[in-house]
């Protein structure tokens, strides 16, 4: 698996849209200060194959939201043998703080597909190409088929724990031992232990329900019993063959019977017929009834037809008298303009009086106008006169301060003499005059005001009167009109009498009518009913008449329609001679019926024998269908009981044959649980797994070493053979912090390579060292970057290094410098 490019959003530190394109790069590095979010990244990448990240310690998926972001999602780019995939997860938390994953999915990218294409934008689904998972179930399922390591697995081949190494490296023999069942997973063969004790005792028990199991089928399937059950075949064979000797029989007995008895009972029914035949004794009465009602519904019928003539002759005088609807609405109009002439009368007298009323209140309110006009005239020539008082009294004001010889304070011309003094008196006169001329024009106002409005009073009355008279004066020229050639008011009268006239011969008629009519519909219901009780009669004899003639009996007498009773008497007579020729006959039936019972008892007295020999159950009715069912099902019951017996020796030695592979399987897996409980297998087992880790460590240190060093180990514990030094052997506590780095990560390696050959698919084509490398010193730390460098310079694998050390960052050829401000954090590639 090698990532191409991460696409991060709300991801932890990461709330802002980032990008991190690894696309060409084979060596990097990921730089920034301690929490900035270097190993974010490589949680991202996890976290998008497999939902979950070792650092957090559990699955769930609430530490991926950035706070207070609603929504995060995680984008992955991966190669793996040779195809390129897009992993994509989605997590979003809801109202109630709750977190699940919202989206997850897997595709296949197309052939050639161009990564640039993801800058622009959200691209359509179908533009990744081929959806090998949709959901996160689905995912989890199929992104360890495409990567080929499950997640514990990744996290130790992919994402190197290097720390844990180191402690490996240097750890006491049980520690390692612990350490490497950990790691390597050796763990299994305490399961395969435990399953193998499960396997034991679930064979034992099923051993013993074997062993109960074929006791009981032995019990039920000796020869004894196998003999007794093939005898109780033949029992049952051996009834069924004499059950088809004597069935014929019973059916031979059973159809003579039927034919007896069918034969009675047709013979006693035609007997019953014949004696029953009685003539009804009402015959002659319903005849005479049935005449005497034609006659009444004729004569009622002759009535009907005399007062309808009567009633037509009466309407048609009524139509030439008039219509009197009109006549009174004429002798309306009459009354309407008698009334109409009176009111319009009264009218033109309060209309003069209108007139005088209004002509009288014109003239006051005329004179009241003078009067006012007269006032208001006065307060003019009043105001006048005051002003000329209050001029005066204005110059009287300035007079003390003329001088003769000086000029005047108001028009500045030489005052030649001082007047005198005028008159105060005058001015207070004027006021009041004008005060009370100004009370006389303000009654003459007022007055002439009340007068306009009794003059606009009598002005409505007036019109009122005037439209009134108009409209008294129009209605009678509508009367006029109406009654111009209309005949007098008398004539009218004696016309409308004459009609009432009319009318009421005309209701008299009517009822009469009615009452014929009614009289008419009695004698036809009585007619009807005595025709239908005649029908009846002539029905119940035809049908009587009908029935005898069906009974096959020869010489029925003919019918005369004219006389009921007669054909009544005729048919009764034959009947009696008829019923003696049929008993005779009933009695031969009777015969054969006795002798067809007794063959069929002693068929069943036979048939009852048999079944108590062969120990059947003789069915409660003896019948063809009947027997037949009892014997196939005593045929069948026998078989099946035998078959048993027989199933059941067939099922005991198969039991027995898969008892004794049950008894090996139990042996197998009770040896095996035995072997697993020793503890020099595990002692083996660990040895064997530490030579083989050993032995790939040694190739990959002498690589990383360039052949100096070569590790070994003894008694499990680990040594380093020094190829520089003539081959010493030292422990590898005395490796100097560098050197330690290396066998560390050849471990690393070399486990990572046994783990991947667990799954034939795996395809490890990077590796992530989230790794501290400040406690280095600078000696150390150049050998730790030469290590790196030369692990990369081999090309098989991309090398990445999680680290904030400055000197080991410089030496990588492609850094992802990453900062962290309030906000998020950002990736910025440099070299």
């Amino acid at each position: 698996m090698r990532p191409l490019r991460v696409d991060l959003r709300g991801f932890t530190v990461f709330r802002e849209p980032t990008v991190i394109d690894l696309t060409d790069t084979d060596f990097f590095a990921l730089v920034g200060p301690t929490g900035s979010g270097k190993s974010t990244v490589l949680d991202a990448i996890c976290f998008a194959l497999y939902g979950q990240v070792p650092r957090w310690g559990t699955k769930s998926v609430a530490n991926a939201l950035a706070p207070s972001t609603a929504e995060a999602s995680v984008r992955l780019i991966f190669e793996a043998a040779g195809i390129r995939y897009a992993v994509t997860r989605v997590v979003r938390r809801d109202g109630k703080g709750r977190t699940t994953t919202r989206a997850a999915g897997l595709q296949e990218l197309p052939a050639g597909f161009d990564l640039s294409l993801l800058d622009s934008g959200e691209l359509p689904a179908e533009a990744l190409g081929d959806v090998l998972a949709g959901t996160p179930t689905e995912l989890d399922t199929v992104i360890v088929q495409v990567v080929g390591l499950p997640y514990d697995q990744f996290t130790k081949c992919v994402l190197l724990p290097q720390g844990d190494f180191a402690a490996f490296l240097h750890a006491r023999p049980a520690e390692r031992q612990e350490i490497l069942v950990k790691l390597l997973g050796l763990s299994v063969y305490d399961e395969i232990r435990d399953r193998a004790t499960i396997v034991e005792r679930a064979a034992a028990a099923k051993l013993a329900a074997s062993d109960q199991l074929l006791k009981d089928l032995e019990a039920g399937s000796g020869d004894d019993v196998l003999t007794a059950a093939e005898d109780r075949v033949a029992a049952a064979q051996t009834l069924a063959q004499q059950m088809a000797t004597v069935l014929p029989e019973l059916r031979e007995a059973d159809r003579r019977l039927a034919e007896a008895t069918d034969g009675l009972a047709a013979m006693e029914a035609q007997l019953g017929a014949l004696t029953g035949i009685r003539p009804p004794v009402d015959a002659d009465g319903i005849a005479r009834a049935a005449a005497q009602a034609q006659t009444v519904a004729t004569a009622a019928a002759e009535a009907v037809t005399a007062a309808e003539e009567h009633d037509q002759k009466l309407r048609a005088r009524h139509t030439t008298l008039g219509d009197p609807a009109h006549l009174s609405h004429l002798l309306k109009a009459y009354a309407e303009r008698s009334s109409l002439r009176g009111r319009r009368a009264e009218m033109a007298t309060a209309l003069g009086d209108a007139k005088a009323a209004h002509d009288q209140a014109a003239h006051v309110v005329e004179t009241a106008a003078a009067q006012a006009a007269e006032a208001q005239a006065a307060v003019i020539v009043l105001r006048e006169a005051l002003e000329r008082a209050q001029t005066a009294d204005r110059a009287a004001s300035l007079r003390p301060a003329l001088v003769a010889g000086h000029s005047c304070p108001v028009c500045e011309q030489t005052v030649a003499i001082v007047p005198a003094a005028p008159d105060v008196p005058a001015m207070r006169a004027a006021r009041e005059a004008l005060a009370l001329g100004e009370q006389r024009a303000e009654r003459a106002q007022r007055a002439r005001d009340a007068q306009s409005g009794t003059l606009r009073s009598a002005d409505r009355a007036l019109a009122t009167a005037e439209e009134r008279t108009h409209q008294l004066d129009d209605q009678l020229s509508r009367l006029d009109a109406v009654l111009a050639d209309a005949p007098p008011a008398e004539e009218l009268r004696s016309g409308l009498a004459a009609i009432a006239e009319a009318q009421e011969e005309i209701g008299t008629a009517g009822a009469a009518v009615s009452a014929a009519r009614e009289r008419q519909r009695a004698a036809a219901s009585r007619l009807a009913a005595a025709d239908d009780k005649l029908r009846r009669s002539w029905l119940d004899f035809d049908a009587t008449r009908d029935r005898l003639s069906g009974l096959g009996v020869s010489g029925l007498p003919a019918v005369d329609r004219a006389h009921l009773s007669l054909a009544w008497e005729a048919l009764a007579g034959w009947a009696g001679s008829a019923a003696s020729t049929l008993q005779t006959q009933c009695d031969s039936h009777r015969a054969d019926a006795a002798a067809a019972q007794a063959a069929k008892r002693a068929a069943h007295a036979r048939i009852t024998e048999w079944f108590t020999q062969a120990e059947a159950t003789l069915p409660s009715v003896i019948g063809q269908v009947e027997i037949d069912r009892a014997v196939t099902i005593t045929v069948e019951r026998a078989t099946a009981a035998r078959d048993k017996v027989v199933d059941a020796r067939a099922q005991a030695e198969k039991l027995r044959v898969q008892r004794g592979t049950v008894e090996d399987e139990r042996r197998v897996a009770a040896a095996l649980a035995g072997h697993l409980k020793a503890n020099n297998f595990e002692a083996w087992l660990l040895e064997e797994a530490l030579d083989a880790l050993v032995s790939g460590a040694s190739v990959i240190l002498r690589e990383l070493t360039s052949g100096q060093y070569e590790l070994i180990h003894d008694a499990r514990e680990f040594f380093v053979v020094d190829h520089h030094d003539a081959g010493l052997r030292r422990p590898v506590r005395t490796l100097s912090g560098g050197e330690t780095f290396q066998a560390s990560l050849a471990l690393a390696l070399a486990l990572a390579d046994q783990l991947a050959t667990m799954s034939h698919t795996a395809s490890l084509e990077s590796i992530m060292l989230d790794e501290g490398f400040g406690t280095l010193d600078s000696s150390t730390l150049d050998t730790v970057a030469a290590t790196l460098e030369n692990l990369a310079a081999q090309g098989d694998r991309m090398v990445g290094v999680v680290t904030h050390v400055a000197a080991l960052a410089e030496r990588i050829p492609v850094r992802f410098e990453i900062t962290k401000d309030a906000r998020t954090a950002r990736v910025e590639r440099v070299g």
